[in-house]
């Protein structure tokens, strides 16, 4: 298929989602018709940011499939793009579309660090390990120019309070001052996802994350400055993906990586329609063997989201792809997780206006 044929479907440059169809709140649907005419040259998608002021920032979860209980999210929306983030119906709540509007259509919160300051005071606040990146990225290319969540991580080092980043970002390499003083009292560790290790199957699935070789030069240098790293391999994409799981582990074991996750791809609400319609542009040739070995890890839908299983899928497949995570792992003796981050240090500073801050 010619470009031109994919920007008169809808199809833009540099964006993960073929189409932007409206989400599921949405009480009318906004269908492309040919009337004959020759289309009107497409301008280039370009990323808007609005700006939030939220009340609070600390969110909470009591899911058992995953190691937190606690998160901030400093960006709503993803520039980066990738087509399968199970981020993208929230932007439905939004009135946005989870699939372009969802890369292009941004919302910052710059006041997140203030208002984590002041929740983090509070009396009845007990620390446990805050997630960050569980959602969307934060080190997406907005953040240059935000820096919302250098200014969390302020607050963090202040706090001496432990936090799990998740990322894709190379730009977390600015905030490695802060992060070496973290890792030095073990309040900090940080997960680097690698899906891929082909940067043309990377550029079409995550159009605007750094290259394959990018991240794991990111993982080289977060372990040589001392901070704890973890590759997830995640998601893993049959008969696309799948393939290169002892790959990416090896490569991210060389460039230091201490621990090793992998999830199943998982397609929730809109994603499943975005991610089919990409796999049948992107991928024709193989697209129904990509979806039925989805269909299989999830009992012939494109997704259960079923505790337990949600994550990892079920049946034959899924548990080949168990055995061979822990084959390579221990053959290369990475470690299912990083260690455990304190909470003993936990100690609120002097606010400003404090008279103890005097002395």
């Amino acid at each position: 298929m010619t470009e031109m044929a994919n920007l008169a479907r809808g199809e833009a440059r540099g964006r993960g989602a073929v189409s932007n169809a409206v989400g599921r709140f949405e009480p009318y649907v906004r269908v492309q018709v040919d009337d004959g005419w020759e289309a009107p040259e497409e301008a280039p998608l370009r990323t808007q940011v609005a700006v939030e002021v939220p009340r609070t920032v600390i969110s909470r979860n009591t899911s058992p499939d995953v190691p937190f209980d606690r998160s901030v999210n400093p960006y709503r929306g993803c520039e980066h793009g990738c087509i399968y983030c199970f981020a993208r119906p929230g932007h439905a709540w939004l009135g946005l579309s989870p699939g372009q509007d969802f890369e292009s259509r941004l919302v910052a919160r710059p006041k997140a660090p203030e208002v984590l300051d002041t929740e983090l005071r509070k009396r009845s606040y007990v620390p446990a390990t805050l997630a960050i990146g569980t959602y969307t990225d934060p080190y997406q290319p907005i953040e240059k120019d935000y820096e919302v969540m250098r200014g969390l991580l302020k607050v963090l080092r202040d706090f001496r309070h432990p936090v799990g980043i998740v990322t894709k970002g190379s730009l977390i390499e600015r905030d490695i001052d802060i992060l070496k003083d973290l890792a030095a009292d073990g309040l900090v560790s940080v997960g680097i996802s690698v899906t891929t290790l082909d940067p043309k199957v990377s550029r079409l699935m995550e159009p605007r994350v750094p290259s394959p070789a990018r991240r794991l030069k990111t993982i080289e240098r977060l372990a040589t400055a001392g901070i704890p790293v973890k590759v997830a391999a995640s998601p893993m994409v049959p008969a696309l993906t799948d393939h290169e799981l002892e790959g990416i582990l090896a490569a991210a074991k060389d460039a230091g990586a201490q621990a090793a996750s992998a999830i199943m791809l998982r397609l929730p609400a809109e994603v499943a329609p975005l991610f089919e319609e990409w796999v049948q542009t992107h991928f024709p040739d193989r697209a129904n063997r990509i979806l039925n070995r989805v269909r299989e890890l999830h009992g012939g839908a494109l997704y259960e989201a079923k505790f337990g299983t949600r994550m990892t899928g079920q049946g034959i497949w899924a548990n080949q792809m168990k055995a061979r995570m822990r084959i390579a792992r221990d053959r290369l003796g990475l470690a299912d997780r990083l260690p455990s981050l304190r909470t003993d240090l936990f100690q609120p500073p002097f606010a400003r206006g404090d008279q103890l801050a005097l002395f």
